[in-house]
């Protein structure tokens, strides 16, 4: 289904930040690479940072992804997506609920919502989310409150039941890529099968010709 404030074809290859994941490298030099890569949306998600560090951090990653005509989303921080002019946010589920959010930010921002299972997925499209990342799709060390593999059946059934664009998140890397697409979803995210890879280009390369399969 068309959406007025998203583009699917934009996550196509989301990348999630982290940098206790990235090998010491700058943050804004492997996000680049990512994008040289193929990456095609960039979330800035800081877990163990400072108010300041986060918003100096989203400013210079929102001229970056700007100057690359790449979407930039601030995962939680309302108040850091509005002061950076972030193009969205993504939430959680014990995060602001998206009511508030769009009560404060109306249509300056889209909006994802994390959803772990049929309930939360179904909830989150009625209340207006613009985008959902579902998952974890596979076991997974990138995020310590990923909850248990929800597998390819359950993100096909996410994918059939809901009518706005589905991500899927969670232990996705270049040999299980495909089987997210073919279970509708419109796009894979990831952390460490970018991040924490030699090659940061490479590694979103390699995603893409993994997704090519499908």
């Amino acid at each position: 289904m068309s959406n007025p404030r998203i583009d699917p074809k934009t996550l196509s290859l989301y990348l999630c930040t982290d940098r206790a994941l990235a090998l010491g490298r700058p943050l804004l030099e492997t996000v680049e690479a990512a994008i040289d890569g193929g990456v095609t949306m960039v979330q800035l998600r800081e877990k163990d940072i400072t108010s300041r560090e986060f918003y100096e951090l989203a400013c210079a990653l929102r001229e970056l992804t700007k100057r690359r005509k790449i979407p930039f989303v601030i995962n939680d921080r309302l108040d850091i997506a509005l002061a950076a002019g972030a193009d969205g946010l993504h939430i959680g589920q014990s995060d602001l609920p998206l009511e508030a959010v769009r009560g404060i930010a109306g249509e300056r921002l889209f909006v994802g919502v994390s959803a772990g299972n049929m309930e939360e997925a179904l909830r989150a499209e009625k209340e207006g989310a613009d985008y959902l990342g579902v998952g974890a799709v596979f076991p997974t060390g990138s995020k310590a409150d990923a909850g248990d593999a929800i597998g390819t059946d359950e993100l096909r059934a996410i994918c059939a039941a809901v009518r706005i664009p589905v991500v899927g998140i969670g232990g996705i890397a270049p040999d299980n890529a495909a089987q997210v697409l073919q279970s509708g979803a419109a796009g894979i995210a990831v952390i460490s099968a970018i991040l924490s890879r030699p090659d940061i280009k490479a590694a979103a390369e390699n995603l893409w010709r993994s997704m090519g399969s499908a």
